[in-house]
Order: C-alpha cells, then structure tokens, then sequence
C-alpha cells in the first residue's frame, strides 16, 4: 500500500522538500501504527525542511516533529487499535520518520493517549510549540511562580510558542507582557490577553549586571542578547524558561542575577520529556490551560504547502499556528 508524505532529502549539496509516494512497508520500525489526521509546523520543522539548521540525523526522512491520529495497528497492550492518540518529540522527524504522512508508525513509549477534553485538530493547534509553553510554565510554577508574584513576559510573541504562552498564562490568570518585533501584531497580541506589549527596538536593555526588576517570570524563545536582558531584570527568586534561540545560542551575562536575586534559569527540553511529566503536562493544557476557543491564528495547510510555509517561517513572516490536515 502507497501514500503520500512529505519527505526531506539532499540532492546536490541542497536540501528539498517535497511530497511523494511511500509504501507502507518501508516505514521505520515500531509498536503502532497510527493514521494520521493532523501534524503542525514548527520552527524546527522550517529549519529542518529548508536546510537552515542541521536538525535531521539522517536523509532522506519524512518531516514534522508531530502528529496526531488513530491507532491503526498495535503490538503494544497499552493502545488499541481506534484509540486517539499523538505524538510529539523524542527522535520523531529527526531520526524518525515523522508526522507528514498519512501513515506513522512509531515506537510505543512515544505515543500518548489523547485527552479526553482535546480534539485530533486541537491537539496539533498545540503541537510541539504549545507543549513547550505549557512546560514552561509548569517548571516555573515547580519554582513557586503564581499570578499573585507580578508580570509574566514573553518573548518572540507571535510564533507559536509565544502566542500559545500568553493565551495559556492569561487562561490561568496570570498578567503577561508580550514583545516583539511586528507591531502589526499588537492588537492581535493584546486579544490573545496580553496586557502589555512592547516592541523590540523600542526600549533600552542596559548594560548594567543588574538592571530594575521587572518580571517575576519570562518564557523566552528568542535566546542571545534579549536573553540576557531578561537574567538582567527578572526579580527576587523569579524564573527564566528559556526554550528558544531565534537570535542566536550565545549568552553573555554573569552570575549577579542567580546569587544576589536568586533567578532561576530553567532549560526546556520538549524533546526528550520524561513520560510521567509529559502526560502531566498535556492533561493540564486540556483541563486548566487552553481556553474553550483559541484566539490564536490558527492556518490549516496541506502538504503540498509546506515549502511556502516554511521559507515564511525562518524568514520571520509568520504568525501563530499552522496546522497540517493529513487525512
């Protein structure tokens, strides 16, 4: 049995996307095998797919880091076969043929039961991008952030960590700062419950080792200089979740913030969860987290419009989530 799939491979010295015919039988191994409904489009699928970071440990690979459907087949007693199920992270669209293709099959220990209060299309409205917000801010509230210790800022606000996060923490009650660099963008950013929004560029950083404490927390995307602002002005025994490097992957900073205001600087690692936390996790987005309707852009692409997607995506000319249709 042939299908469709958007497959990643390197033909003289480029990288290219494309769709094409695969057969069922030269799907990787693994436990279940799951019909895809829906995948999504990250920033790391735009970098993988475009060749704008080497994200792919082997070519060629069917794309996308996520995917939600039907268990089709199992050999594994946890699923059975008509349950809604997804998957995001561990090797899936790096190592793993991935979430683009109408068929996926993959180890068990990946796969996570679908909510009962999610949908197929909801899940992947969330995807990859809104569990790391949601990570996010689970290890910043491990670290005692409530909505009574002040502001919460995001950066890099319209792409899909950023959008998500503020739609989450506004849910929550939490008063969220948004920046970014579109200012097309602040009466979108404002409707997803952003109290305040500010626009890069427009504002100083300071060069001092510590500047005023703004924020009791920060969910950072965009890594580098902002960053290091953030280590700057984040308050007594507030947290950083840094989960992003769209600037770039150096920090330059000291130690001042972590041993005079005790700042928690918290890697997330959305890849490589432990089980436990990431069932956690995907039960409090569906029951605390996501609103009843999402304010967030939400595009609905087919694989045939991936290319365009993606070069939007790593030219910084995107807004919101973008949700592959599969079946």
């Amino acid at each position: 049995m042939s299908f469709q799939a958007f497959r990643v491979s390197q033909n003289n010295n480029q990288i290219v996307g494309e769709v094409c015919e695969i057969d069922i039988n030269d799907l990787p191994a693994g436990e279940v095998l799951i019909e895809a409904h829906f995948s999504s489009i990250n920033y790391k699928d735009a970098l993988a797919a475009t060749g704008k970071g080497k994200i792919m440990k082997s070519l060629p690979l069917i794309g996308g880091i996520d995917v939600s459907g039907v268990v089709l087949e199992s050999t594994d007693k946890r699923f059975t076969k008509g349950e809604n199920v997804l998957v995001t992270g561990f090797d899936l669209g790096v190592g793993h043929d991935g979430g683009y293709s109408k068929y996926v099959r993959v180890p068990a220990d990946w796969v996570v039961k679908l909510p009962a209060n999610l949908s197929l299309f909801d899940a992947m409205v969330v995807g990859t991008a809104g569990f790391t917000a949601a990570l996010s801010i689970v290890r910043m509230e491990q670290n005692f952030l409530t909505k009574h210790n002040g502001k919460v800022v995001v950066t890099g606000a319209t792409g899909g960590v950023g959008s998500l996060s503020i739609e989450f923490l506004n849910h929550l009650g939490y008063s969220v700062t948004a920046i970014t660099g579109k200012k097309s963008e602040i009466d979108y950013l404002h409707s997803l419950g952003a109290s305040e929004v500010l626009i890069r560029g427009d504002f100083e950083m300071g060069t001092r080792p510590l500047e005023k404490a703004l924020w009791a927390g920060a969910i950072d995307t965009v890594g580098s200089d902002t960053l290091a602002w953030l280590t700057r002005t984040v308050d007594i025994h507030g947290s950083i979740a840094s989960c992003g490097l769209a600037a770039g992957i150096n920090l330059n900073t000291t130690v001042m913030p972590f041993i005079l205001r005790g700042v928690n600087l918290l890697g997330i690692d959305s890849v490589a969860c432990p089980m436990d936390l990431r069932v956690e996790v995907w039960h409090r987005i569906a029951n605390l987290m996501k609103p009843n309707k999402f304010n967030t852009k939400i595009n609905t692409v087919s694989l045939h419009e991936l290319n365009s997607v993606f070069f939007d995506m790593v030219n910084s000319k995107t807004v919101g989530r973008y949700v592959v249709k599969i079946n």
